[in-house]
């Protein structure tokens, strides 16, 4: 008798042979997880979403529709990611010579509880810090430190936000904290 999975992935997704899925997670319409991919428990991922091999996903991750995590891309737990955006992994792709084997690509950490908006770019090789926030529509070509808050193309630093999204202090602020979660951390010290 085979094993009843502990995750959800609708009829039409493909789950191949291989890949490790986390109890309690979602995986709805048209989705495709390949065999070396490694999701968390309690993810959600949306429509039309696509996970490489050699993808590490943590827990509670929410991927909304039509998002590609590549291989190279590690999202570490509670982050989020809106609907079509995109992660690269080859810095310079060519078609005539092609880039595409695991030693072409550049490594993308997303941190525990970034939030990267809706259309938003990652240029590969970047780093989320812990609880960052892209904006819609950004570009991220450099690493983004924990609790900033980043938008434009390319993306700069407009301010710093706290964990919940509750406090937002400005790019100049020397602290942020904030009674709701917690969060109270030193800015901008070199």
């Amino acid at each position: 008798m085979a094993q009843e999975k502990e995750y959800f992935a609708h009829e039409t997704a493909v789950v191949d042979n291989g890949a490790k899925i986390g109890k309690g997670t979602h995986i709805w319409h048209f989705s495709h997880v390949m065999g070396g991919a490694e999701i968390g428990e309690g993810c959600n991922l949306g429509q039309n979403v696509f996970v490489a091999n050699d993808v590490k996903i943590g827990n509670k991750v929410k991927i909304q529709n039509n998002v590609s995590v590549y291989e190279g891309v590690q999202l570490e737990d509670y982050v989020f990611c809106g609907p079509s955006m995109v992660f690269t992994n080859v810095r310079t792709p060519r078609c005539e010579y092609p880039r595409n084997t695991s030693k072409d690509y550049a490594d993308t950490i997303v941190k525990r509880g970034a939030s990267i908006g809706a259309n938003a770019t990652i240029v590969c090789g970047t780093t989320l810090g812990r609880n960052a926030f892209v904006g819609a529509g950004s570009t991220v070509t450099k690493d983004v430190p924990d609790y900033a808050m980043v938008y434009g193309n390319p993306a700069r630093i407009k301010g710093y936000m706290c964990a919940c999204g509750d406090t937002i202090v400005d790019a100049s602020a020397k602290e942020l904290h904030c009674d709701r979660c917690g969060v109270h951390v030193k800015l901008n010290e070199k």
